[in-house]
Protein backbone atom coordinates (compact mmCIF):
# COMPACT_ATOMS: atom_id res chain seq x y z
CA UNK A 1 0.00 0.00 0.00
CA UNK A 2 2.87 2.35 0.85
CA UNK A 3 4.41 1.97 -2.63
CA UNK A 4 1.12 2.88 -4.30
CA UNK A 5 0.87 6.01 -2.18
CA UNK A 6 4.48 6.89 -2.98
CA UNK A 7 3.79 6.57 -6.73
CA UNK A 8 0.74 8.81 -6.35
CA UNK A 9 2.83 11.34 -4.39
CA UNK A 10 5.45 11.45 -7.16
CA UNK A 11 2.68 11.75 -9.77
CA UNK A 12 1.29 14.71 -7.82
CA UNK A 13 4.74 16.26 -7.62
CA UNK A 14 5.20 15.82 -11.37
CA UNK A 15 1.82 17.47 -11.93
CA UNK A 16 2.96 20.40 -9.78
CA UNK A 17 6.14 20.64 -11.86
CA UNK A 18 4.11 20.77 -15.08
CA UNK A 19 2.11 23.66 -13.62
CA UNK A 20 5.04 25.63 -12.19
CA UNK A 21 7.84 25.09 -14.73
CA UNK A 22 7.39 26.29 -18.32
CA UNK A 23 9.62 23.64 -19.90
CA UNK A 24 7.84 20.62 -18.41
CA UNK A 25 4.65 19.61 -20.17
CA UNK A 26 2.13 16.83 -20.27
CA UNK A 27 -0.26 16.84 -23.23
CA UNK A 28 -3.72 17.97 -22.23
CA UNK A 29 -6.23 15.50 -23.60
CA UNK A 30 -8.70 14.31 -21.00
CA UNK A 31 -8.26 14.42 -17.25
CA UNK A 32 -8.21 10.63 -17.07
CA UNK A 33 -5.47 10.34 -19.69
CA UNK A 34 -3.43 13.08 -17.98
CA UNK A 35 -3.65 11.31 -14.62
CA UNK A 36 -2.73 8.01 -16.26
CA UNK A 37 0.23 9.63 -17.99
CA UNK A 38 1.45 11.16 -14.75
CA UNK A 39 1.17 7.83 -12.93
CA UNK A 40 3.06 6.07 -15.74
CA UNK A 41 5.78 8.73 -15.69
CA UNK A 42 5.97 8.47 -11.89
CA UNK A 43 6.56 4.73 -12.28
CA UNK A 44 9.29 5.35 -14.85
CA UNK A 45 10.87 8.03 -12.65
CA UNK A 46 10.79 5.67 -9.67
CA UNK A 47 12.43 2.87 -11.64
CA UNK A 48 15.10 5.18 -13.06
CA UNK A 49 15.86 6.48 -9.56
CA UNK A 50 15.89 3.01 -8.02
CA UNK A 51 18.29 1.59 -10.61
CA UNK A 52 20.62 4.46 -11.48
CA UNK A 53 20.77 6.73 -8.43
CA UNK A 54 22.67 4.30 -6.15
CA UNK A 55 25.19 3.64 -8.91
CA UNK A 56 25.66 7.36 -9.55
CA UNK A 57 25.98 8.10 -5.82
CA UNK A 58 28.66 5.45 -5.46
CA UNK A 59 30.67 6.55 -8.48
CA UNK A 60 30.20 10.28 -7.85
CA UNK A 61 30.75 10.20 -4.10
CA UNK A 62 33.59 12.74 -4.32
CA UNK A 63 31.39 15.21 -6.22
CA UNK A 64 28.69 14.94 -3.57
CA UNK A 65 31.26 15.65 -0.85
CA UNK A 66 33.01 18.48 -2.71
CA UNK A 67 29.74 20.25 -3.53
CA UNK A 68 28.17 19.56 -0.11
CA UNK A 69 25.37 17.60 -1.76
CA UNK A 70 24.46 20.18 -4.39
CA UNK A 71 25.60 17.73 -7.09
CA UNK A 72 22.44 15.79 -6.20
CA UNK A 73 20.39 18.52 -7.90
CA UNK A 74 22.30 18.00 -11.14
CA UNK A 75 21.87 14.23 -10.88
CA UNK A 76 18.13 14.59 -10.24
CA UNK A 77 17.82 16.92 -13.23
CA UNK A 78 19.58 14.43 -15.49
CA UNK A 79 17.39 11.59 -14.19
CA UNK A 80 14.30 13.69 -14.94
CA UNK A 81 15.60 14.28 -18.48
CA UNK A 82 16.18 10.54 -18.86
CA UNK A 83 12.63 9.91 -17.65
CA UNK A 84 11.33 12.34 -20.29
CA UNK A 85 13.33 10.52 -22.98
CA UNK A 86 11.98 7.12 -21.88
CA UNK A 87 8.43 8.51 -21.77
CA UNK A 88 8.89 9.77 -25.33
CA UNK A 89 10.04 6.33 -26.47
CA UNK A 90 6.92 4.82 -24.84
CA UNK A 91 4.69 7.43 -26.58
CA UNK A 92 3.70 9.06 -23.32
CA UNK A 93 2.91 12.78 -23.75
CA UNK A 94 5.37 13.97 -21.08
CA UNK A 95 8.26 16.22 -22.08
CA UNK A 96 11.06 18.16 -20.42
CA UNK A 97 12.54 20.83 -22.71
CA UNK A 98 16.10 21.03 -21.46
CA UNK A 99 18.53 20.94 -18.57
CA UNK A 100 17.33 24.09 -16.80
CA UNK A 101 13.69 23.02 -16.95
CA UNK A 102 14.77 19.63 -15.62
CA UNK A 103 16.87 21.29 -12.90
CA UNK A 104 13.98 23.45 -11.70
CA UNK A 105 11.57 20.54 -12.13
CA UNK A 106 13.77 18.30 -10.00
CA UNK A 107 13.66 20.91 -7.24
CA UNK A 108 9.86 21.18 -7.47
CA UNK A 109 9.40 17.39 -7.56
CA UNK A 110 11.73 16.98 -4.57
CA UNK A 111 10.09 19.67 -2.45
CA UNK A 112 6.49 18.70 -3.29
CA UNK A 113 7.25 15.00 -2.72
CA UNK A 114 8.84 15.82 0.62
CA UNK A 115 5.84 17.91 1.73
CA UNK A 116 3.32 15.26 0.65
CA UNK A 117 5.39 12.51 2.30
CA UNK A 118 5.36 14.51 5.55
CA UNK A 119 1.62 15.19 5.36
CA UNK A 120 0.77 11.55 4.61
CA UNK A 121 3.33 10.15 7.06
CA UNK A 122 5.01 7.98 4.43
CA UNK A 123 8.45 8.35 6.03
CA UNK A 124 7.27 7.19 9.45
CA UNK A 125 8.61 3.75 10.27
Amino acid sequence: MKIILKILVVAGALWAATRLIDGITVAQTTTTKTVGTLIAVALIFGLVNAVLKPIIKTIGCAFYILTLGLFALVVNALLLLLTSWIADKLDLPFHVDGFWAAFLGAIVVGVVSWILDMLLGLNDD
